[in-house]
Formats: C-alpha cells, sequence, structure tokens
C-alpha cells in the first residue's frame, strides 16, 4: 500500500469520493456534489480541497445555508434516499438544523 500524505480537508474528500453505492447494479457516487458558501475560515481549505478534486465530486455555492439544506433533502428523496449531498460550513442556523432533524427522521 503507497504511503500518501493529506491535509485533513484533502483526507476528508477523497474518503467522501470513495463512499459508493449500488444503484440498479451500477455503482455510483453515495456524495454525488458538495453544496458550499466560500469565504468563512473554517471551510477555507476544504473550499482548496474541494476545487482540486471538482471532477470526482462537483460543489456547488450556495447563498444560504437553509437552502442549501432543503435542496440536498429534495435530491436526497428524489432520489430515494440512495445518494445524498453535503453542505459543509456553519450550520449556527436553527432551520437548517430543523430541517436536517426532519430529515432524519422522516
Amino acid at each position: 500500500m503507497k504511503k500518501i500524505t493529506l491535509t485533513c480537508a484533502h483526507a476528508i474528500v477523497k474518503y467522501l469520493i470513495a463512499q459508493k453505492i449500488l444503484i440498479n447494479g451500477k455503482k455510483e457516487p453515495l456524495f454525488p456534489g458538495v453544496f458550499g458558501i466560500f469565504g468563512h475560515g473554517n471551510v477555507a481549505c476544504l473550499g482548496q480541497a474541494l476545487e482540486e478534486n471538482q471532477k470526482e465530486l462537483p460543489t456547488y455555492r450556495g447563498h444560504h445555508e437553509q437552502n442549501m439544506a432543503l435542496t440536498g433533502i429534495g435530491y436526497a428523496r428524489a432520489k430515494r434516499r440512495q445518494q445524498i449531498f453535503v453542505a459543509p460550513g456553519p450550520t449556527e442556523d436553527v432551520a437548517t438544523k430543523i430541517c436536517c432533524l426532519l430529515f432524519a427522521l422522516a
């Protein structure tokens, strides 16, 4: 096994890319994309890692945390919860947390 050195952000992105699921006998990515609001200090390094792996894990810019959460929930429901989007960033918004909780319970 070859040893590679990665930052924490690069390791997270590589892990997300490596996650696969079988859908109708075809291997598909579990995480087909990522939402992000870049500019926050806590996701700057994650943004760089996502940009470097754009082909394997497309990144879409969100304008509001609640919007990203609701879009992710809608996508997961449309895909019958077989694929999900990732939304890194601060989740201080109470509505976002409630939406994520309702999604988990649905």
